[in-house]
């Protein structure tokens, strides 16, 4: 436990300078967090061509190995950087201290982390994001809100993503998103297709709500979005 500590300890204090260094150049962070599998890369990768010319926008991946997911997000010309952690199940506020000095993103823009696939480790790691977001498949069960709640409570935005297989699929969305709400009662959720591009706009409002130079100024601590 004192060792745990004192891991988390260091990484805080990382993760308090990439805050400082985001907060000066007018940069807002999303830690993109989910399962393997949610759909996270192809909800950043529509992002990026429907908003890409609307809001400068830089992207860190996030992956044990290989630059798959890099390799599509270059190919819509964002600026990207890939981390690729070995054996590690989660990114941590050193290592994206490292890539932001590599990508110096532009100033007055968006940045994308897109953490490794895990509902477990990157719930514990903050790396200096404004917040992030979990991103919950409906190919998942429904009750991964009770299952992970860490995760689900120290995000502010629950995305549900592939709602095309609705149909498909037995997944009660009423019942997910009041899971999610009894672990984080403050938490929003977004219903969203990113192969349709079924809910986008919603997604892409909320991302434009929150470049306001207001929200920007005075982010939450990591304490207050993970409920300490």
């Amino acid at each position: 436990m004192s060792l745990e500590q004192d891991i988390l300890a260091g990484n805080n204090r990382l993760a308090e300078r990439n805050r400082g260094w985001l907060a000066g150049r007018n940069i807002v962070a999303f830690n993109l967090v989910s399962s393997p599998g949610s759909g996270k890369t192809t909800v950043l990768e529509r992002t990026l061509r429907d908003m890409g010319g609307e809001i400068p926008i830089s992207v860190v991946e996030g992956d044990q190995e290989t630059e798959f997911d890099a390799e599509r997000i270059r190919a819509t010309g964002c600026r990207t950087v890939q981390i690729n952690t070995g054996t590690g199940c989660h990114l941590e506020a050193g290592m994206l201290a490292q890539a932001l000095t590599e990508l110096d993103p532009p100033v007055d823009s968006l940045l994308m982390i897109e953490n490794v696939g895990n509902l477990v480790c990157p719930a514990m790691f903050d790396l200096g994001e404004h917040t992030k977001v979990a991103i919950l498949s409906v190919t998942e069960g429904a009750d991964k809100p009770l299952k992970y709640p860490h995760m689900f409570r120290a995000s502010s935005l629950m995305v549900l993503n592939k709602i095309d297989l609705l149909p498909h699929v037995d997944f009660d969305v009423d019942a997910c998103i009041a899971h999610a709400r009894r672990v984080n009662p403050d938490v929003e959720v977004l219903r969203l297709s990113a192969r349709t591009g079924e809910g986008m706009d919603l997604w892409y409002d909320w991302l434009r709500r929150r470049m306001d130079s207001r929200w920007l100024a005075e982010p939450a601590s990591y304490g207050e979005r993970a409920g300490a």
